[in-house]
Parts: structure tokens; sequence; C-alpha cells
């Protein structure tokens, strides 16, 4: 989109001269939905989002709540998870302060779906699953089976804790 990578941007803006034009341009009541913090990467996929290259996906997380996010036309799987911890993350710091979601315990218990489907593949594309422009997902519970080779490590603990000596 914009054509340029992080390393160039030294190239057309010093630091001191770049940061006051985001902080600017940020203010602008027209982009008001793009993130204070946001990186070059976020405001290309929301120019992406315009020109019709990105879609935004709106997620239905279990307390029924919504949350909007952006991803590339080919992302997979796990794009969509980084978009998800990022808009999540965002949202708690600027709400709540400094916290801490251990995504990995999200991850294990709960999963994306899409219709009747569930998103358990992290290299597969978002595509491949019918998903579209402004199409649902929602957040699942999801507990992890011997047959994707993941093992709860409390059977493992009350295993070796049966070997210890007293």
């Amino acid at each position: 989109m914009l054509g340029i990578m992080r390393g160039d941007l030294g190239t057309y803006f010093r630091r001191s001269q770049f940061e006051p034009l985001v902080s600017t341009l940020l203010d602008d009541p027209i982009l008001a939905d793009v993130p204070k913090n946001a990186t070059v990467a976020d405001i290309d996929t929301l120019i992406g989002v315009e020109l019709g290259s990105a879609m935004k996906l709106s997620i239905l997380k279990l307390d029924g709540s919504h949350l909007e996010v952006a991803v590339l036309n080919n992302a997979k799987v796990r794009d969509l998870k980084q978009a998800v911890m990022k808009y999540v993350d965002f949202q708690e710091q600027s709400h709540l302060g400094q916290r801490h979601i251990s995504w990995k315990h999200v991850w294990d218990h709960f999963c994306l779906s899409y219709g009747k489907e569930k998103l358990l593949d992290d290299d597969a594309r978002l595509h491949d699953f019918g998903i579209r422009k402004n199409d649902e997902l929602r957040f699942e519970h999801h507990v992890a089976t011997r047959e994707e080779g993941r093992h709860s490590r409390a059977k493992k603990r009350r295993f070796f804790h049966g070997l210890r000596k007293t």
C-alpha cells in the first residue's frame, strides 16, 4: 500500500518531524477509528480497507459484546488472532491501565469460529473458510484433544506428583 518500509521512514522524515505530523493527523475527526499508537502496518491495513484490499471483521465475544478488527484479504488465522490480541490489549490498557492477558491461556481454552467451523489451523487462510468483508466471527470454548498433539499439563503434574517420595 504505502510502499514505505519501517526502516525507510528515516529517509523521508526525521523522527522529530514524523511524530508531530502523525499525532496531528490522528487528531482529525475523520481518522477517529485509527488507534493513537498506530504503526505503519496498522495504517496500511486501514488504507487497504478503504481501497478494498483488506476487510473489517466483527467478532462476538462470550459476554455478548463485539470488537472490530481489520486484516488483509489474504490473511491467515494467525494474522486474525494477532489483530484481536492487539485490539484487546490496546482497549485494556486505555481503559484499565497496565494489564497483562495470557494469550496462551486464551487460545488454549477458546477459539474463533465462523459458521459451524472452528478456526484451529493458524496457517489456514481466512478466505478458505469463506470469510469475507464485514462477516461476523465468534469466540467459542475449545478444549485441546489428544489428536491435536497437545496434552494437559495438569495430567503430567499428577503423574509426577505421584512419584514423589514422602
